[in-house]
């Protein structure tokens, strides 16, 4: 066995180079994979409605199913269930039923035709929060300095709630070392004084899931204060005596308590005796009487000890702690396997846990023992191995661990593809990177097998493959330091043996962000001004952000603390403003800091120059007031000993946007006076700011309003379009003049519209309110020319320009001509057609359609099927490909053209036949008549012939107790021909067989059959390891089981069926043939299955077996014709050992210890001396060759009837007797053909007969066999 694993280990490591798990690409077919589940234990509101998740992917895109409690959950029979469309998703509404009817636990199978997935068990409870019981509690009396308990026991939860302790104006009970709540929820009193007496000490429960909170009944406590209670040393309340003990799970949380009464309080203390407490994991709790630690692991087991002490001693108590583990993944759960035919590969399921959990494997869902066999995978514990697989192999594997805390289930798929390479990263993606930085530049890609990646830069002379690149194994160029030389064009080109993609992108090399002028250490005085400098250089193509930080956190919400692009202004400084200062300069890519301290003095009396902002300007007045503009004046303010740079004029306008000023204007700081120009229709109010060294003053006080008289429009709309939503319509839209725009008011548009090809005159419409018009009565898809003017109260905009648009689009009222159709090959024919002219096309040419159907194959009496294939060209196509064609097949196809209105009419119906292909695998292969040398095939020919069947080729091949293969005979066969006996095989060989059908064209897929010749003449039965009986005809029609058979081996009878029935509860049903009349039928359950095996069926018995389909009570059974199963009375193994090296030498050895015994015998005879029987049996029996009854142990003799083979070499007759020969003359004094008798010298020869008929079947616990050849064979072969 140690043997085995070393082997399986070793190929684990090999077959792990050669695969890596992928991510297949959502329009390539592959199994189902579960996205999304519902959690383990899933806990529900019973005041909502219940949702259990399951979603799942795949391609195609798998269907869905539950079971519950075992059984399959039917979603459609139960009105308060519905699935979610496209989705696995169960919602149970509970407006009309209980939740507790639909508690249990579920699970969700996902499936296509690639595999099953299937979702954890879901265990779905409501959540509970009941009342209290109702008590009455009796005052609670008590000697100051003594212990108290206050117990809670809050009702029991789902989840369990969480307990605190309040007093009736909803207050926490304050707590301390003497006083303390634990883990359970009792409050508990290390010594009680006189403050501790209340009437209001009231236990609250609150249930998290319903956010529910009940309450206790208050509890009155008095402290009496009678006599004085002596002081005295700790003894613990909880946990009781000196250890205990305690389990924790891997990754939980370990809580552990002790709680000490004594006076005065006692102090509480935790070591660990048998090592230190992890720092960062441990906390205490509750004033140190809780030791918690989170994510507990295996090194936390040991034994930890608390300690309570006061002044007049201590006390100790261990705590013992296990750690088990619920099974936990070691390197991850199993990747799911892409694989292209005959590659290898391997699952790996690998987890741990405490005690070791049991690893299980299923496919689909299914026992991994009881689901097809494949001879290219081999399960190895928890691993799978799979070699040179196969189409059409692919599946879903489900690995689940367990052990008694727990259990881990995932889904892993094999996906059995042949696709060329493609790259899934963006093409022509731009990669930034900072100089002197790591980068990494993707090239993700799929295909099977998997493509191999070469990177490429510029002209692709040379791949990238040495200093400074490294390619790694998922595609990605790493370049450890970059540099502006490595900056431009790099192409990735995946390659497999299909085929070859290329990907371009892009590498940019920027330059680093740097702080050159950096903010400098500041010493100010309070009420001064400060300012920090932070000039940068960064990347030119890079967009800088700064952000000043104070003391870490952001900048204060405050007026006087000024941001700039590259300075922070800090005005009349106080001494809150003190500490560090950072400005951080971030880009999209990489960033720099630096900081400076600011230090706040108080101020010294020396006079000192004080540089503040400006006062604001004053007495804004407006002069040569026009139409169009005005002059504003004003008086500047204090500049305080900083020159104004400048001004800053902005305005309000009142009649549009009151209460926004927008910036209009600035002017140097030496100009008290700006001329400004203005807009009509606008009520403006001014005001002005000023600029020095150290920012912009507040703003003056707003001027007078200035009213602007109305306008025409000064511009038109713009976004002018027209198109059509019917066929004889035209709709112009525009984007509409705001009210600042509109220069007056009574804004309103002029709409002009006019054919383009006719040169015809305008016609105008005024449109209000509004940004679009439509015009009826349009021709079909004519070009019209359009202009839309800006009109008020006050005259016209200027001229409009004249923008294009088309009417409304009609269906095409012509057809593609010319249409015809070139066969390519068997499966892809290519059609090509005259494009449709564009006046008959009434409308933008959105492409054409080709429809296309197969009428029927060309072989006789075929139906005609009528479903159509649509492919669509965009664009002005004039051919396309039509894939995926049936070989031998009459198709007919029409093209239409089709518009942003839709398809025009088809182009007359065409046909044409498509070329013989290769045929499918025949449609079955059935094994009749086995016998001890030959046996017979039968099939039938394929469902797709795709072409007349010029005939069959049979191969063949033995296969050994290894599943190696041996040598192929090859037979070939005529169309004809649907059987074939094989007269000239091994007995009690396996042989696998192999047919396919030839068209012209080659040969199609093979079908497969293994079976082992078999003999069943009179009383003799070769062994062998499965004996198939032959398919079964259907029963009678009404029943929907067929081709029932069975076939016997070591581990018990397999039952095989077909089925076809509605219902869903399938069972196998067996009992005993001529069993009492009270005995039930036995029943197991084989929902979505085809076969099962039967186990434990006693041998020698005769069993009846049927087939039982259940629907709902209503409807009746429907049974299957019974099968009568016999179970042979020794089910021995019959392998053909002749030419193994071991038999050879066991066989010499027996032989020299015969000849040894016949020489013995011969001197013993030769000396007259006495030969009993009873004691050769003694000296020579050899337990291992006598046969053991399974009930009691006791060794019995075998029957002769079936073990009496010769050894080779030799000749026996066929009643069993040896003949004798020229050499035998030594044998023939020993009965042979005789009675049993006495020899002259006493001894009784006559019981070493050959014959097993001689037996005295009451003496046969005394008896033995004579050590011949013959029966010496015989033994051997009955224990093989």
């Amino acid at each position: 066995m140690e043997r085995r694993r070393m082997e399986a280990a070793l190929l684990v490591l090999f077959l792990g180079h050669l695969v890596t798990a992928l991510e297949v690409p959502l329009d390539l077919p592959q199994p189902p994979t579960i996205t999304h589940q519902s959690p383990k234990d899933y806990i529900i509101d019973p005041r909502e409605n219940i949702i259990i998740h399951c979603e799942a992917k795949g391609k195609p895109h798998p269907s869905f199913s539950w079971t519950r409690n075992g059984t399959h959950f039917d979603v459609d029979n139960d009105p308060n269930v519905s699935m979610k469309a496209h989705s696995g998703t169960l919602v149970v509404d509970i407006s009309r039923e209980k939740v507790e009817n639909y508690e249990g636990v579920y699970q969700c199978t996902a499936r296509n035709k690639h595999g099953t997935a299937v979702s954890n068990n879901i265990v779905v409870r409501q959540s509970r929060s009941p009342l209290w019981s109702k008590e009455k509690i009796k005052p609670i009396v008590v000697q100051e300095g003594v212990s108290l308990v206050l117990p809670c026991r809050p009702p029991a939860g789902l989840p369990p709630p969480i307990i605190f302790w309040m007093d009736n104006n909803f207050q926490r009970l304050p707590q301390s070392r003497r006083v303390s709540q634990s883990l359970n929820g009792d409050l508990y009193f290390s010594n009680v004084r006189r403050e501790d007496s209340r009437s209001d000490y009231i236990c609250y429960a609150r249930f998290p899931h319903t956010q529910t909170i009940q309450q206790k009944q208050p509890i009155n406590v008095r402290v009496l204060n009678q006599a004085p209670v002596d002081e005295r040393r700790p003894t613990f309340l909880i946990p009781s005596g000196s250890s205990s003990s305690k389990m924790v799970l891997r990754g939980h949380v370990l809580e552990m308590e002790c709680i000490a009464e004594g006076l005065p309080t006692p102090e509480i203390s935790w070591t660990k005796v048998s090592g230190d407490l992890p720092a960062r994991r441990t906390s205490f709790l509750h004033y140190n009487k809780t030791l918690r630690i989170v994510n507990v692991s295996e090194s936390d087991a040991g034994d930890y000890r608390c300690t309570a002490k006061n002044q007049l001693g201590a006390v100790h108590h261990t705590i013992h702690v296990s750690v088990k583990a619920a099974p936990y993944w070691i390197s991850g759960p199993p990747r799911n396997l892409v694989l292209a035919p005959r590659e290898n590969g391997v699952l790996t399921c690998r987890a741990s846990g405490t005690p070791k959990p049991s690893i299980t494997w299923s496919m689909n869902g299914i026992p991994i023992e009881n689901s097809p066999k494949d001879v290219s995978r081999k399960v190895e514990d928890d691993t799978i191995i799979f070699t040179e697989v196969q189409t059409g192999s692919s599946a879903v594997y489900q690995c689940n661990i367990s052990n008694d805390y727990g259990y881990l289930l995932s889904n892993a798929f094999v996906n059995v593809l042949s696709e060329p390479p493609r790259v899934l990263t963006p093409a022509n993606k731009v990669y930034q990177v900072i100089k002197n930085h790591q980068a990494l530049i993707d090239c993700a890609s799929f295909g099977s097998p998997i493509p191999k990646i070469t990177w490429f830069k510029g002209s692709r002379s040379i791949s990238l493959d040495g200093d400074p690149y490294i390619t790694h194994d998922n595609g990605t160029l790493e370049i450890h330091v970059a540099q502006a030389q490595n900056s431009g064009k790099y192409t990735c080109v995946a390659r497999n043996s299909l085929g070859i993609y290329e990907n371009h992108v892009h590498l940019e090399v920027k330059e680093p962000t740097r702080i050159l002028k950096q903010p400098e250490y500041k010493v100010v005085q309070r009420g001064r001004s400060v300012v920090f400098e932070c000039k940068v250089k960064h990347d030119p193509s890079l967009i800088p952000t700064m952000t000043w930080l104070k003391d870490d956190g952001e900048l204060p919400d405050d007026e006087r603390l000024i941001v700039d692009s590259d300075s922070l202004t800090i005005t009349e400084v106080t001494e809150n403003d003190a500490g560090v200062y950072t400005c951080i300069m971030n880009t999209t890519l990489d960033h720099d800091s630096a900081s400076a301290e600011l230090t706040v003095v108080e101020a010294t009396p020396t006079p000192a120059v004080v540089y503040e902002r400006p006062d604001p300007p004053t007495d804004l007045e407006l002069t040569d007031q026009k139409k169009r503009s005005v002059q504003l004046t004003w008086t500047p303010g204090d500049e305080h000993n900083s020159l104004i740079q400048k001004f800053l004029i902005q305005y309000e306008d009142s009649l549009h946007h009151r209460g926004h000023w927008h910036n209009l204007t600035e002017v140097p700081g030496t100009r008290t006076t700006a001329h400004l120009k203005l807009s009509p229709y606008v009520h403006y109010t001014f005001r002005v700011l000023a600029l020095n060294a150290m920012g912009f003053s507040r703003p003056s006080f707003p001027s007078r309003m200035y009213k602007t008289d109305p306008a025409a429009p000064d511009e038109n709309p713009t976004g002018v379009e027209g198109f059509g939503t019917e066929h004889n319509n035209l709709v112009i839209s525009w984007k509409p003049l705001s009210g600042f725009q509109a220069n007056g008011p009574g804004l309103h548009y002029k709409v002009m519209w006019r054919q383009k090809a006719l040169d015809s005159e305008w016609t105008t419409v005024t449109v209000a309110n509004n940004s679009k018009f439509v015009v009826l009565g349009t021709p079909t898809f004519v070009p019209y020319e359009l202009k839309v003017q800006a009109v008020n109260n006050h005259g016209d905009g200027p001229e409009p320009k004249i923008a294009e648009g088309y009417s409304g689009e009609d269906l095409p009222i012509a057809a593609p001509e010319n249409v015809q159709a070139i066969i390519v090959n068997s499966t892809l024919a290519e059609v090509h057609w005259d494009p449709v002219p564009l006046h008959l096309i009434r409308g933008h040419l959105k492409g054409y359609k080709v429809y296309y159907w197969r009428k029927h194959s060309l072989h006789k009496h075929n139906p005609d099927h009528m479903e159509k294939d649509i492919l669509t060209f965009s664009g002005n196509h004039t051919r396309g490909m039509l894939p995926g064609l049936h070989p031998f097949s009459l198709y007919s196809f029409n093209v239409r053209v089709y518009n942003g209105k839709g398809e025009g009419p088809p182009s007359p119906t065409q046909q044409f036949k498509m070329p013989e292909g290769v045929p499918g695998p025949p449609s079955s292969l059935l094994v009749s008549n086995p016998n001890l040398d030959s046996l017979t095939l039968e099939w039938g020919p394929p469902h797709d012939r795709n072409g007349h069947i010029t005939g069959y080729t049979l191969k063949y091949q033995p296969v050994n107790n290894s599943n190696e293969l041996g040598p192929v005979e090859e037979v070939a066969l005529a169309a004809n021909e649907t059987s074939i006996t094989l007269p000239t095989l091994k007995y009690s060989t396996r042989y696998k067989f192999y047919l396919n059908a030839k068209t012209v064209t080659g040969p199609g897929p093979a079908i497969t059959q293994e079976v082992v010749p078999i003999m069943d003449e009179g009383n003799t039965q070769t062994s062998h390891p499965i004996a198939w009986s032959p398919p079964r005809r259907p029963p009678h029609k009404a029943s929907p089981f067929g081709n029932v058979s069975y076939a016997v081996g070591e581990d018990g009878a397999l039952i095989s069926w077909e089925y076809w029935g509605p219902e869903k509860n399938v069972y196998v049903e067996y009992i005993v043939k001529n069993s009492e009349g009270e005995e039930e039928w036995q029943k197991e359950l084989v929902n979505g299955s085809q076969n099962f095996m039967l186990k434990g069926l006693k041998e020698g018995l005769s069993y009846r077996v049927r087939l039982v389909a259940k629907g709902h009570q209503d409807q009746p059974l429907h049974c299957s014709e019974e099968l009568l199963v016999t179970v042979p009375a020794v089910a021995s193994r019959q392998v053909d050992i002749a030419t193994q090296g071991w038999f050879i030498g066991l066989m010499c050895a027996i032989a020299l210890l015969i000849l040894i015994l016949l020489i013995i015998c011969f001197i013993q005879r030769n000396k007259g001396g006495k030969y009993p029987v009873k004691e050769k049996e003694d000296a020579h029996t050899d337990p291992e060759f006598q046969p053991m009854k399974d009930d009691d142990c006791t060794f019995v003799e075998y029957s002769d009837n079936e073990d009496h083979k010769p050894l080779k070499g030799s000749r026996t007759p066929s009643n069993g007797t040896v003949k004798r020969d020229d050499s035998d003359d030594s044998l023939v004094d020993y009965g042979e053909g005789g009675d049993g008798q006495f020899n002259e010298d006493g001894s009784f020869i006559g019981q070493y007969s050959g014959k097993s008929a001689s037996r005295d079947t009451a003496e046969g616990h005394e008896s033995s066999e004579a050590p011949s050849p013959i029966n010496a064979m015989n033994s051997l072969n009955s224990f093989v």
